[in-house]
């Protein structure tokens, strides 16, 4: 069952600007090394950060907190199973959140054009007998 839907947009050319201004810091500072890797390795990185950002915007929208409620950017990882489905793992605060949630899994949608980037998440909830797990790849 449908617990919580997230969803949030961001211009590329925002991320552009913060990567200009703030380079490296602002990078470790909202991704993990394998979310950074998976942009540098891109044709266009802008578009993959943006996306990624917005998937942890969307996030944090599911679990009813944000930055201001004590969540990381970081705590939140976009990753790709086998099949290149984009998917999230949840460390930290934004685990324990989740785990506290009832719910048993986040499923979540990437896309972009030149100039925007959109993430939908989707939080279902416990099934009785059903335990916690979250996505991995």
């Amino acid at each position: 069952m449908i617990r919580a839907v997230g969803v949030d947009s961001i211009e590329i050319e925002r991320i552009e600007r913060a990567v200009g201004r703030w380079g490296e810091r602002f990078l470790n500072r909202m991704f993990r090394p394998g979310e950074i890797d998976y942009c540098r390795s891109r044709p266009r990185p802008y578009q993959h950060y943006g996306a990624r950002f917005a998937a942890k915007e969307a996030c944090m929208k599911c679990l009813g907190r944000g930055v201001w409620g004590g969540m990381a950017f970081r705590e939140i990882e976009t990753v790709r199973d086998k099949d290149g489905r984009p998917g999230l793992v949840l460390h930290g605060y934004a685990g324990e959140a989740f785990e506290n949630s009832g719910a048993t899994h986040l499923h979540l949608s990437l896309t972009h054009t030149e100039t925007t980037a959109t993430a939908l998440v989707v939080m279902e909830t416990r099934e009785p007998g059903r335990p916690n797990k979250r996505f991995e790849s």
